[in-house]
């Protein structure tokens, strides 16, 4: 029976190899849970596969079994789990995957590697095509390199005969290009005939689902396969290719945005994780990182030099040089340059947290503005509030943070400090320098600093013959007389 080209069968069952060591990546974290644009490497496996609605998903866990059962847990909790005790080769995974599955004997099961973050969605429904009607279709590509992956070798007819091992190829099998991908789409029914053919003789000592399609070639069954592109094949064994792998991304997450209406000044500087969100006729210029859950509006501008990190950025804000972490930023409020807002922090529409400020825990009102040189830290400032320059907001007594409530139109002097707990009332002032530790009524002036006074005459007293001295004996002459306080 000839494959249908034009349409596909979801899988029955997804298998999701996870269970490898990974000693090339020298880590002590489970490989498939290393990060690529902020999801780890299984995730964006799954992520691929989850747009296919399988009935199913299986994902073999081995080493770090805890670590990726608990990602799993929180991410995916419909995704089923099953341990490899013994690491007996990639077909021994699959067989303790299908026990998994119970008596699934009918449909499609597709098999992929976790550490394979590049595949597209096309990729695996193309697979699913090529094996509609036959006995199971590989994914390949073809490669100027081919070591260290299983050769596609192709009978008369061009149909797949068999997938030799790099370790087991002869010197004219490795000459050839075509590699396996290591993703799989068999019938349920013919898998688990061949599984329970396949032996380990082989260099390796291993069960090779690789065998699976020499036996039902062998069975008479055609094996079809789907190429790819070499990129999209590109599996993660160490830090290199795990930097591969992201410059990869990145380029692709990129062009999908800039189709979709977003403008980037320098998109190889841009790097967006796939979690992020964005609308159309936002810009961001050069140097901008946005991960996690951030999501940032129509009409804002972002950059350059900015890391938003988990933030909501509404219509038309700007934010110039600045980090940001889990807070949001109002319609057309402006952030920077230099700035860092931390934590639970929101400003409102039309505010400013202007240059060299941070702000952490803290509410700013419609219209208000923080311009420069301060800290704010666990307070509420009303609308139309301006805190003057190099004020801070002491939160902190050594054991317990306390809050600052400033109100609507008040005016804060320079250089203040506002120690908490205390509120400010509507439309008060505060002179430059105070030292604000009591409420301050609504419309007063609070005024926490010492009169000045002038000792005349200091410098020529205890420091004579330096330079200031000499300064103000030059200046004598020209300066006003008066009399010693």
């Amino acid at each position: 029976m000839a494959a249908n080209s034009s349409a596909y069968e979801n899988p029955a069952a997804v298998i999701i190899l996870a269970a490898g060591q990974g000693t090339r990546m020298k880590s002590v974290k489970p490989k498939v849970l290393h990060e690529v644009l902020g999801m780890p490497l299984l995730g964006h496996v799954l992520l691929s596969s989850s747009q296919l609605d399988s009935k199913s998903t299986v994902v073999v866990v081995g080493h770090g079994k805890a670590e990726v059962t608990q990602y799993l847990a929180q991410s995916y909790p419909k995704v089923k789990t099953v341990t490899q005790e013994q690491q007996l080769g990639t077909g021994h995974a699959v067989k303790v995957a299908l026990e998994t599955l119970g008596d699934l004997k009918t449909g499609l099961v597709l098999i992929l590697a976790g550490d394979t973050p590049l595949l597209t969605n096309t990729d695996l429904t193309q697979l699913l095509k090529a094996a509609n009607g036959v006995g199971g279709a590989v994914l390949t590509a073809h490669l100027p390199d081919p070591t260290g992956y299983g050769r596609i070798i192709r009978g008369t007819d061009n149909k797949v005969d068999s997938i030799v091992e790099q370790r087991d190829a002869s010197d004219t099998q490795r000459a050839i290009t075509e590699v396996n991908s290591g993703v799989y789409v068999f019938s349920a029914e013919l898998l688990r005939m061949a599984l329970s053919k396949i032996d380990a003789a082989n260099d390796q000592g291993e069960q090779y689902l690789t065998d699976v399609v020499g036996i039902l070639r062998s069975a008479g069954h055609e094996i079809t396969a789907v190429l790819t592109s070499a990129e999209n094949i590109l599996g993660v064994n160490d830090r290199r290719q795990l930097a591969q792998a992201g410059g990869v991304l990145r380029q692709r997450i990129a062009d999908e945005w800039m189709l979709a209406g977003v403008t980037m000044v320098d998109p190889t500087s841009v790097w967006i994780d796939r979690t992020v969100s964005l609308e159309a006729d936002v810009t961001l210029l050069q140097n901008v990182q946005l991960t996690g859950t951030t999501s940032i509006k129509a009409g804002s501008v972002i950059g350059p030099d900015c890391t938003l990190v988990n933030t909501i950025v509404d219509n038309d804000a700007v934010v110039i040089r600045s980090t940001t972490k889990d807070c949001q930023i109002g319609n057309s409020a402006s952030v920077g340059p230099f700035t860092y807002l931390r934590p639970g922090t929101k400003l409102g529409p039309k505010a400013k947290a202007g240059g060299f400020v941070e702000m952490k825990n803290a509410v700013l009102g419609e219209s208000a503005k923080v311009p420069h040189l301060s800290y704010v830290g666990d307070a509420e400032i009303g609308e139309g509030s301006n805190i003057g320059a190099a004020t801070v907001f002491v939160n902190y007594d050594g054991v317990e943070k306390h809050r600052t409530i400033v109100g609507k139109h008040v005016r804060v002097g320079s250089d203040s400090m506002l120690v908490a707990p205390i509120t400010i009332g509507d439309g008060a002032y505060t002179a430059a320098g105070s030292v604000i530790t009591e409420d301050v009524p609504a419309g007063a002036m609070a005024v926490g600093r010492a009169r000045q006074r002038n000792i005349l005459d200091w410098v020529l007293r205890r420091r004579p013959g330096s330079d200031s001295a000499k300064a103000a004996v030059a200046d004598s002459s020209s300066a006003p007389s008066s009399k010693k306080k």
